[in-house]
């Protein structure tokens, strides 16, 4: 009979956890919450004054970072629990667990350091998509000017032929 109610107890826990599993948006706005602790703590040891342009700067860095976590976040289910990752550098990076309808998120210093990754990543992608950019640049300048001389040498091959005829009629009077 113990066994049974044991069983029972456990299967009523994983049925609850499986129906209380948080969607993605829950972990989204736990790691919004955090950064934001994180983001205030950061100016308070900095000792910048609460005013209108810090909270302008801290309402710029949220945004950055909550469309940074939005693209970035990838959301690991296990039907009981899930979990929360963000990628750099090819390397997962566990950020939250959730379960029980509640998302546990981790140290600020994990969470500083994936912010900080992220952020890298970032300018990273930047970078070489202003490389290619330049690069396609590059090569359209080239070929506009392979372009450019192959006119030119149509034009002279025909201007040629033109002297050429010219001079092939004249002979023939």
């Amino acid at each position: 009979m113990k066994k049974l109610l044991v069983a029972v107890i456990i299967i009523g826990i994983a049925i609850l956890m499986a129906l209380t599993v948080p969607d993605k948006k829950a972990h989204k706005e736990a790691m919004m919450k955090a950064v934001k602790e994180y983001v205030d703590e950061e100016a308070e040891e900095r000792g910048i004054a609460d005013n209108g342009i810090t909270r302008f700067g801290k309402n710029v860095v949220n945004k950055a970072i909550e469309g940074t976590l939005g693209t970035m976040l990838k959301v690991n289910n296990y039907y009981l629990f899930n979990t929360t990752h963000v990628k750099f550098k090819g390397k997962d990076q566990l950020l939250s667990i959730g379960m029980f309808g509640q998302v546990i998120t981790f140290n600020k210093e994990m969470l500083r350091e994936a912010i900080e990754n992220a952020a890298v990543a970032k300018k990273e992608a930047k970078a070489e998509k202003k490389e290619l950019k330049a690069k396609a640049k590059a090569e359209k300048k080239r070929l506009k000017e392979e372009r450019k001389k192959q006119k030119k040498l149509e034009k002279e091959a025909r201007k040629r032929a033109r002297q050429e005829a010219k001079k092939k009629q004249e002979n023939k009077k």
